[in-house]
């Protein structure tokens, strides 16, 4: 259910929430694996030191054989989890450096820190699920060592009763489909069911060829930190407004209409809604609201390239292994257009647009074509170049997707998630949009923004009809 939260409601939650450790514990593999030194992938590379959250909310289980306790709960979801471990042992290792500076991953069984926490409030009345920066961070997700740590998890017990399980891991290690694989396998064993997927920790299906080889236009795609303007630390700590994040509910209508009017799939035709928004909202403030000044608006897509590397060669081998592949296998295309153009042009034209980025990385070559770009690069630190923008060269965000989110399997024996969303408040100048499935299963979205308060405020007033302050429904 959707509603209007009221500044009240908001400030109620802001003062009343507090939360209390109850205990904190290492959960370690129940099978050693021999101590090792994994490196990453010259793709995890490309990723930023940022941690990232997942969060499911549970309502209060009706006790009884199989679970009489919140303490039994809790054990499964321990017992659980170091089983998961022997098969996800990356999450168990500890964040190295190798000679060269690179980050790689000591596998040595360390094991994840499990918090279990009580928080005095209620899943229905008080929790407000619309402001995460208040009511998720740092409450209801786990704080880890970003130094060391790949992955720590949380258990909540709410006043009413009702569960959320927050984890959170580091983004240069797992990619959000790596997330959801090991999400999915952890539920499935606390059920007493075999994994669907086996991970594969293979880095030579991301090795780089030889000689390396690629486009040139990867040169506008990304860039070696130290040919920025910015360092690296500037780069990851905006001076201009700050990013705030927000949670909203779409409904399946509107998606629709927006899809009918765009004439896309339905993550491009939303695509292209956001970036007439984020537009729009640059030329209002720049005091031109009907046209919008010559200034650029930036979007980038995030693209998983599993598909694409999984059709080299047309080996089903390949294929196998590269959807069960552990790790980033993201690419993040952009492309830049003029405000006035964006502002004055259908929505059909803007979603060509985004088409076009999209086509970008989804050829067969972009992938080997990038992992070579990396290669050539190394050791010096890269990024994407969309994460670079965002300041005074025009307004920056990238799209991400998580249609995948596995929210319905993500059932540890005692009912489905409520709710749940990812939550990845990064340090940059540009925006992040991702859209994900609902736990209604109707074609519902929830979308997580991570955008300046100014854009999300323009937003709210602009496309009331389309983006929802949500509520837990009983």
């Amino acid at each position: 259910m959707s509603c209007s939260l009221s500044v009240y409601e908001r400030e109620k939650t802001r003062e009343e929430f507090q939360v209390r450790v109850k205990r904190k514990e290492k959960v370690v593999p129940i099978h050693h694996i021999i101590e090792h030194r994994l490196p990453l992938s010259n793709l995890d590379l490309l990723l930023p030191p940022e941690d990232v959250g997942v969060f499911f909310y549970y309502k209060c289980p009706n006790y009884g054989s199989r679970f009489s306790s919140f303490g039994q709960l809790v054990s499964t979801l321990k017992t659980a989890l170091a089983q998961a471990l022997v098969h996800f042992y990356v999450f168990s290792s500890e964040v190295v450096h190798n000679s060269k500076g690179e980050v790689e991953l000591m596998c040595n069984n360390q094991g994840v820190e499990f918090t279990e926490v009580y928080a005095d409030v209620e899943l229905y009345d008080d929790l407000n699920l619309y402001n995460p920066d208040v009511s998720v961070e740092g409450k209801l997700l786990p704080k880890k060592n970003k130094q060391r740590n790949v992955f720590s998890v949380q258990a909540t017990k709410l006043k009413c009763g009702g569960i959320v399980v927050g984890c959170t891991f580091d983004h240069r290690v797992a990619d959000a489909y790596s997330t959801n694989m090991f999400l999915v396998s952890w539920a499935e064993i606390a059920n007493s069911k075999p994994i669907s997927m086996v991970p594969s920790f293979t880095r030579s299906l991301l090795n780089a060829r030889y000689p390396c080889l690629y486009d040139p236009s990867l040169n506008e795609m990304y860039v070696p930190i130290s040919s920025l303007t910015l360092g690296k630390n500037e780069l990851l700590s905006s001076k201009h407004e700050p990013l705030v994040s927000r949670i909203y509910h779409v409904n399946a209508k509107e998606i629709d209409y927006i899809q009918s009017q765009a004439e896309g799939t339905k993550l491009e035709s939303f695509s292209a809604f956001m970036w007439k928004l984020i537009s729009k909202h640059a030329s209002i403030t720049e005091g031109n609201p009907s046209i919008g000044s010559s200034r650029m608006c930036k979007m980038g897509i995030v693209v998983d390239g599993r598909t694409r590397l999984g059709n080299k060669g047309n080996c089903n081998k390949q294929k196998r292994l590269i959807s069960s592949y552990f790790g980033n296998v993201l690419s993040i295309p952009f492309s830049e257009k003029r405000i006035c153009d964006l502002n004055s042009k259908p929505l059909n034209w803007v979603a060509q647009e985004v088409q076009k980025i999209v086509e970008k990385a989804v050829n067969n070559v972009h992938f080997p074509d990038l992992v070579d770009w990396i290669e050539v690069h190394r050791p010096e630190p890269c990024l994407a170049k969309i994460y670079s923008s965002g300041t005074d060269d025009g307004p920056a965000f990238v799209m991400s997707s998580g249609q995948r989110f596995p929210i319905s399997k993500v059932d540890f024996g005692w009912g489905k998630p409520m709710f749940g969303s990812y939550h990845f408040p990064w340090d940059g100048n540009a925006g992040y949009v991702m859209p994900m499935v609902s736990s209604t299963e109707n074609g519902d979205w929830i979308v997580y923004m991570h955008l300046t308060e100014g854009q999300l405020k323009f937003i709210e007033k602009e496309a009331s009809h389309v983006f929802n302050h949500y509520k837990l429904s009983r």
